[in-house]
């Protein structure tokens, strides 16, 4: 009798940063479940993937989980597949961090499963042709990539079965093709079709193997399929149908089938992933270019026959497409820099502050919070507030390993030929953007690991369009954007006035010239009128260094020659800055001059803005602390006006910190929630992700006057209810 091979992978995975009580839900509506259908159906062979976080999840809340394992892979129904302990995609890693993320996993699996892998996940099954190189060099010999890669390599559909050889560099490694159409049927369609797809494939000339590799979520944790998956049986009904055809439709592992056939053919692979991901890695603007293109095959009925030449961006774009990911990617590559030159020689006390540094890092790597897809992912401030916390720790114990002293330099931070100035004290550290509007770019609270410059800014996303059109419109929604469904009236009517669009980086003491019209109402909206031409422009570096003068402090002195048009008239205006960052306690003064350079009095409305990021907008442990009003009053999704305040504070009762804002004279102040439309599994959100404020007032300059405006920024430190807990 015709038989197929039936290779079947499932991959589980949750991110660094995430809530605790998610993971409990996944685990209970989709991991567990799984684990104990694979128990009463010993004839269902699979492999399993899941990453570090869940593993060490699993080993702390939910140990019996990973004894239960071992059982079945003692008795041969499991094999596991390793990956980058903490899921990275290889491609934004240094080659050490690769291969340390890989023997961290296979160490984890072989020590507490008992067993040495042979195959490694993907995350996102994101290829670069580099990495046969590095698996086949962590002793590994096989990995899963979507049928997609091999397509657009040139593959005929017929010929995308088994698996093929490539290589780097003289080091081989087998890939095995993921079946497009079973991914998209399984769970979704009855289990009666891919049965009979199965059937269908036996009847090849030639025993052939066919590959499914999809993410474990989607068996029980995606919306619906908790009732589709379990409490209808539809688990059940496919793996009871899978034993009862095992006479046609032989289950094997990927090892056992790599020892027993010879590869379909030998291929080498572009840099590529599954076609929904490169779709997303476009420009919002090249996204729906690239979907009205595939409307239009798909209506002509040329799609199927030319799809495998069109496809979209890659993983990388990612980091150009959203600068917040970008800015965290290059600060994790300065971390992971600094760490590979200390990694050698030191007392056995600083080799240990190393290695802890090296886990703080990786888990920064967690691929998650840097792209954004059907999941939230970089929306996710929460996220994105992981991957700097990790990265802020793995710097205080690379300070502690190898203590230096408070410094102010210049770099190349973005790799992008522009330079930043970084400071660095005990207490703080701040990164300033001479070339965008002379800026503070970032500002982490070192002894609580919390960077409160974690802003994200409002930009134009693909999908904003179905939040434009009328109802309907919703059914031209491409697969790329499918678990969103048709957008409801009720959502559109709910969301469309929230989108707004940011046209400058939302960085600190951004310096603006307002217009007369200018409101809070469309200051929110990025609406208003801007007279100056300072946002977002270059200024000049007059100094930088530390203890200048003997004052304490890293010093970053900033001046811009601009202009102002105001009733017609172009007036040249001198704007200098000094930021002076205390080394010793947790404060940065802000020192600004205006010089009216033309022989003309000008009315002025300055502002300064900041962006402050304390992650949750309607939490009560965390608000605004104006003087007449109680705390835990003004939470931080508070949107109000306030005149004559010489300070205020902003309150984080859960990490222990309180940033308090003070100005010299006083000014007006504006505090607003900037909150960003998304996308996730669920549909269409609206998600808080920091508060901008806004510190101004209007003044009259006479011909070549100047006049001083002075902030401070400082930080005091108190017990956490976090760390009560």
């Amino acid at each position: 009798m015709k038989k197929v091979y039936f290779l079947f992978c499932i991959h589980n995975h949750q991110p660094v940063g995430n809530f605790d009580y998610l993971f409990q839900e996944a685990f209970s509506k989709a991991y567990l479940p799984l684990l104990e259908h694979l128990e009463r159906h010993p004839g269902v062979r699979v492999c399993l993937h899941y990453s570090g976080t869940l593993l060490e999840w699993m080993a702390s809340r939910a140990p019996a989980m990973l004894e239960r394992l071992r059982v079945l892979i003692g008795r041969n129904q499991v094999e596991l597949l390793s990956g980058g302990f903490y899921e990275p995609v290889f491609m934004a890693l240094r080659d050490g961090d690769i291969t340390g993320q890989i023997a961290m996993m296979n160490a984890f699996l072989e020590k507490h499963l008992g067993r040495r892998p042979r195959g490694i996940w993907l995350a996102e099954r994101v290829w670069d042709p580099v990495l046969p190189r590095l698996i086949a060099g962590a002793g590994l010999s096989y990995t899963l990539l979507d049928s997609t890669h091999l397509l657009h390599a040139g593959i005929s559909p017929e010929q995308i079965h088994g698996y093929y050889m490539t290589e780097r560099q003289g080091s081989p490694l087998a890939v095995f093709p993921i079946n497009r159409q079973m991914r998209y049927s399984i769970p979704f369609k009855p289990p009666e079709e891919t049965i009979a797809y199965l059937r269908y494939m036996a009847g090849a000339e030639n025993p052939i193997a066919v590959t499914y590799g999809d993410d474990g979520e989607k068996f029980g944790l995606w919306p619906g399929t908790a009732k589709s998956v379990y409490e209808d049986g539809w688990l059940e009904r496919f793996f009871t149908a899978l034993e009862e055809n095992s006479d046609m439709i032989q289950m094997t592992t990927f090892s056992e089938y790599l020892a027993a056939a010879p590869a379909t053919g030998t291929i080498y692979l572009p840099s590529l992933s599954y076609d929904e991901l490169m779709e997303w890695a476009l420009p919002a603007d090249a996204v729906i270019r690239f979907e009205d293109m595939l409307h239009e095959l798909e209506d002509s009925r040329m799609k199927e026959q030319y799809r495998s030449f069109i496809h979209g961006g890659c993983w990388i774009n990612f980091l150009v497409k959203y600068p917040e990911a970008n800015h965290m990617h290059k600060k994790m590559l300065r971390v992971s820099e600094r760490l590979e030159r200390l990694r050698t020689g030191g007392e056995p006390e600083q080799q240990a502050l190393i290695e802890e540094a090296q886990r703080e890092l990786y888990q920064a790597q967690c691929n998650c919070a840097y792209w954004h897809g059907m999941f939230g992912g970089v929306y996710l401030n929460y996220l994105r507030h992981a991957v700097y916390e990790h990265l802020i720790t793995a710097e205080n114990m690379l300070d502690r390993a190898c203590p230096q002293a408070p410094c102010c330099e210049s770099f190349d931070f973005k790799c992008d030929g522009t330079r930043m100035i970084g400071c660095s004290s005990p207490n703080l550290n701040a990164l300033f953007a001479p070339d965008e509007g002379g800026t503070l770019v970032e500002l982490d609270v070192r002894p609580r690991a919390f960077n409160i410059s974690n802003t994200l800014s409002r930009r134009m996303e693909s999908y904003h369009r179905f939040l434009k059109r009328d109802h309907g419109s919703g059914s031209r929604l491409s697969s790329a954007h499918s678990m969103a469904g048709p957008v409801s009236a009720e959502t559109i009517e709910a969301l469309q006035p929230k989108i707004a669009y940011d046209w400058y980086r939302r960085y600190s003491f951004i310096d603006h010239f307002l217009g007369a019209t200018t409101t809070l109402d469309n200051f929110s909206q990025s609406q208003y009128p801007e007279l100056g031409n300072f946002i977002q422009a270059p200024y000049t570096v007059e100094q930088t260094g530390c203890d200048v003068a003997g004052v304490g402090a890293c010093i970053v002195a900033l001046r811009r020659d601009g202009s102002i048009m105001h009733d017609a008239f172009e007036y040249p205006v001198r704007l200098t800055k000094c930021f002076a960052m205390d080394y010793r306690e947790m404060f940065l003064d802000v020192s600004y001059t205006l010089h009216n350079m033309s022989g003309r009095a000008l009315d002025l409305w300055f502002g300064t803005e900041l962006n402050v990021s304390l992650l949750a907008g309607d939490d009560r442990l965390r608000y605004y602390r104006f003087a007449g009003f109680p705390d835990r009053e003004l939470m931080m999704s508070t949107r109000a006006a306030f005149g004559n305040i010489d300070a205020f504070s902003m309150v984080d009762e859960w990490s222990g910190m309180e940033v308090r804002l003070s100005a010299q004279p006083a000014t007006g102040v504006w505090v607003l929630p900037l909150e960003t439309v998304s996308r996730s599994e669920k549909g269409f959100e609206c998600s808080y992700q920091h508060s901008t404020l806004l510190l101004h007032r209007k003044l009259r300059l006479e011909p070549n006057a100047v006049c001083a405006q002075s902030f401070r920024l400082a930080v005091s430190l108190f017990t956490g209810t976090k760390e009560t807990v």
